[in-house]
């Protein structure tokens, strides 16, 4: 990166020192490195966004990189970005171009050749059709190739095949029901020869095979995956279409077993301090432990002392080692309803990282010192045995605070429980200062039946144990990255950006139809949210402003980069309190014992930001991965649960408005369906994208985010986890649009639109025998008008006549 331009940093810099610092740095720069270079205060950053965006705008500056975050010259590539790989040179290198390219205004977009490894590691050989994550940079060109990439990570590989439960007939044969929703409808047909060994019930691969005009495409089962009769895990139908991987290898295993305890060798001996774990009911691995006492310290009055013990899983998962390698391609554990998918093998995740009660348990411990305002003053890591006290679910504890002790409870109350509960107090205070944002978002849990089935689904209560624990995670958290960035040592970070400035305008706009207003000028805060999420508490428009607030948000990361945490208010914050669970907390562990001089096990030297950076998007994608299985395999779960209740009735609210139709939450359930555009009245509903809303183009009748509707059910298909209901209640009562209104905004002269794309949604539900019948009265129609032969070769062709 170029020196750092000469700035006063009370003042904006001109569009042209932007540009020639940009044109010094390409490929590289984004607002935060703006920022820093310019040396910008805090409250100048929406100014310079708004700056930049209008470079945009003009054309001077594009965008580029993962997530559109870096800014460079029109023309040229970010040094990160999303590629597809289209094709081989004549040496059989893979070529790749971007993934986003605006053709019309850069001509072709730019090929990147690909840089393979000598020896790839198994699953990492890209092919033809991959979507990657590359590191590019420019060379000299070759071949007209200017761009060479490196594989960060595979997005996404080139579907060849569809994953589908079998369903087997009487005539040897069957037919594939796809697990894709998007795909709802459209059967295979498996002939007789070409089911392998698959039987009834089996989710199975299917390759297709050369379709017919008529009828359903055939198709070949080429890999047993599974039997969900027999496993009754309806996960397994997402572990398979997302691979992710569920089966440990071979030596990986043997390197868990071959594990033995951490002894009191270069460790502290903590064991005496009553530390006691405390989490929810079910849980099979406990790797946190928490203790407080009053300060004695007469310079703290009302101040605590307050340790955050973790189970110290970098003494047994070494750099380079066959555990570290499996989990660095795991990124995290994956939390389905019937079962987990574990990062690290039970030997390590169940038992020697497993806080358990009264065993010596090795760990990495933090000792903090907060004031009377909850504000910490100071803290330490150590390297220590430990021997748990007790281990207590939130209930539990909750009970022993409330009056309600047990046998386990009744002798922590006072010496244990008390305190950790003081510190929480005081810890509330400097919650309740530092303002992060507090969205109400409650979580459902869905509880199973013996046979893997959904019993009931229930809103577990949000208990002040929850919050103790929540609140002393961060305070662990934050310290972990205070004392990395004071020892200059590289890490990664959780960060979770502010709001991109077309969010915000978007918010503005719909607040302001609520008569709510938010300042233009400045940065936002968390504290501006919720101050908005304040004016609505305890009314009728509570659920809809909770949830445009939500959408209008950045979604969490990692990065070797710090922005901050703008949902927590912080300015820095790393994960340091699951490393069973989540990569990332390992490396901040291995990076601890580095700066610390806390053991050899540490972060490798080599290890600088570059390496931190493929890591931090790597696990990022691993978690969206385990996010969207274990939303859908909650989906597939509650359809299941529904499928023998179509024709019911249900309240709901609803969660999501598009051309389409309607997304409608179930209040009992949680549950997530459609309601097609095309189904809704007697008339044509507009889009308003702005008031998150269907309106109808001839009463006026409008459905809004966050409405309370009722809807019957009217098909569940729970392999695919989709439901589809009818609307029963009425929207909001509104005057019609004036006829110039509704043509500019989507009514008159766009009805065949919403028809057609309304019925397309709902098209998804029909059978193979409703679309064959359609299918052959179009073809009889074309045969009665042209004539038998060549009667779709004739359509087109007069259809290019009556153009």
């Amino acid at each position: 990166m170029t020196k750092t331009p000469k700035h006063d940093p009370n003042t904006l810099p001109s569009k042209a020192a932007i540009l020639d610092f940009i044109a010094g740095n390409p490929g590289k720069i984004g607002t935060r490195e703006i920022a820093r270079a310019f040396g910008l205060k805090n409250d100048l950053r929406a100014d310079l966004k708004r700056l930049l965006r209008d470079l945009a705008d003009e054309g001077v500056v594009a965008r580029g990189g993962h997530k559109g975050k870096k800014l460079h010259h029109p023309g040229a590539l970010a040094s990160t970005l999303l590629a597809d790989i289209v094709s081989r040179d004549r040496d059989g290198e893979l070529i790749a171009v971007p993934d986003e390219w605006d053709e019309e205004e850069h001509d072709a977009a730019p090929r990147i050749r690909i840089h393979a490894p000598r020896k790839p590691r198994p699953g990492e050989a890209t092919g033809l059709g991959d979507k990657v994550l590359l590191h590019v940079d420019e060379v000299e060109p070759e071949d007209g190739i200017r761009y060479r990439g490196r594989v960060i990570k595979i997005i996404e590989r080139v579907k060849h095949r569809v994953l589908g439960i079998f369903r087997a007939d009487a005539r040897g044969g069957g037919r594939l029901e796809p697990v894709d929703k998007k795909m709802l409808g459209r059967e295979m047909h498996i002939p007789q020869g070409a089911t392998g060994d698959a039987r009834d019930g089996d989710l199975v691969a299917v390759e297709a095979q050369r379709t017919s005009r008529f009828g359903p495409p055939n198709g070949r089962i080429v890999e047993r995956l599974g039997s969900l009769k027999s496993e009754k895990a309806v996960s397994l139908i997402a572990i398979h279409t997302h691979s992710i991987p569920d089966v440990f290898r071979r030596d990986t295993l043997n390197e868990a077993e071959a594990a033995r305890p951490a002894t009191l060798a270069g460790r502290e001996d903590w064991r005496k301090l009553p530390l006691i774990t405390i989490d929810p009911a079910d849980a099979k691995d406990h790797d946190d432990a928490v203790h407080a006492a009053a300060d004695d310290d007469p310079s703290n009055p009302g101040g605590f002392v307050v340790t955050v013990a973790i189970a110290d899983v970098a003494h047994y998962v070494t750099p380079g080692s066959a555990l570290d390698r499996e989990a660095l391609v795991r990124g995290n554990s994956v939390y389905f309803p019937d079962r987990v998918v574990p990062m690290l093998p039970e030997r390590i995740s169940n038992d020697l990282c497993s806080l358990k009660p009264n065993e010596d348990r090795a760990s990495l411990a933090v000792r903090m010192v907060i004031g009377a305002d909850g504000r910490k003053r100071s803290h330490a890591f150590h390297r220590i045995l430990m021997r748990s006290a007790a281990k207590l679910a939130y209930e539990q504890a909750q009970a022993a605070i409330d009056g309600r002790p047990d046998e386990t409870t009744g002798p922590l109350l006072e010496p244990v429980l008390k305190p950790l509960y003081a510190a929480y107090d005081a810890l509330k205070r400097e919650r309740a200062e530092r303002g992060p944002l507090d969205l109400d978002s409650p979580e459902r849990k869905i509880l199973l039946k013996p046979d893997g089935m959904v019993d009931r689904v229930v809103v577990p209560g949000r208990l002040d144990a929850h919050r103790l624990i929540e609140e002393m995670m961060i305070l662990a958290n934050v310290a972990a990255a205070e004392t990395l960035e004071k020892a200059r040592t590289p890490l990664i970070y959780r960060v979770h950006d502010e709001p991109s400035l077309e969010k915000i305008e978007a918010l503005r706009e719909f607040l302001k139809s609520l008569d709510i207003n938010i300042a233009k000028a400045g940065a936002l805060r968390a504290s501006n949210f919720n101050f908005i999420l304040g004016r609505v508490k305890d009314s009728d428009r509570e659920t809809l402003v909770n949830e445009v607030v939500l959408r209008s948000q950045a979604q969490a990361e990692y990065s070797a980069e710090n922005y901050g945490h703008f949902g927590l208010n912080l300015r820095r914050y790393a994960h340091f309190t699951s490393p069973i669970r989540r990569y990332a907390d390992l490396i901040v562990h291995r990076a601890l014992i580095r700066a610390l001089h806390l053991g050899p096990d540490g972060l490798p030297g080599s290890f600088g930001l570059p390496e931190l950076a493929e890591i931090a998007a790597e696990i990022s994608a691993t978690e969206r991965r385990a996010m969207l299985a274990e939303r859908e395999t909650k989906d597939r779960l509650i359809a299941h649960f529904l499928a023998d209740r179509v024709g019911a009735t249900f309240e709901g609210k609803v969660g999501g408005v598009h051309r389409a139709g309607l997304f409608v939450k179930l209040s009992e359930t949680g549950a997530d369906g459609f309601v097609p555009a095309r189904t809704i009245g007697d008339e044509y509903f507009r889009y308003d994208e702005a008031g998150h809303a269907l309106t109808g183009t001839r009463t006026g009748e409008s459905f809004r985010l966050g409405d309370s509707v009722t809807v019957k059910l009217v098909e569940a298909a729970p392999v695919a986890g989709a439901l589809r209901f009818e609307l029963l209640s009425h929207g909001r009562r509104g005057t019609p649009p004036s006829g110039r209104e509704r043509f500019a905004r989507g009514g008159i002269g766009k009805k065949s639109k919403f028809k057609d794309y309304g019925r397309k949604a709902d098209q998804t539900f029909k059978s193979d025998t409703a679309k064959g019948h359609d299918e052959k009265k179009r073809s009889e129609e074309r045969r009665r008008k042209f004539g038998k032969k060549n009667s779709r070769h004739k359509v087109r062709k007069n259809k290019g006549k009556r153009k």
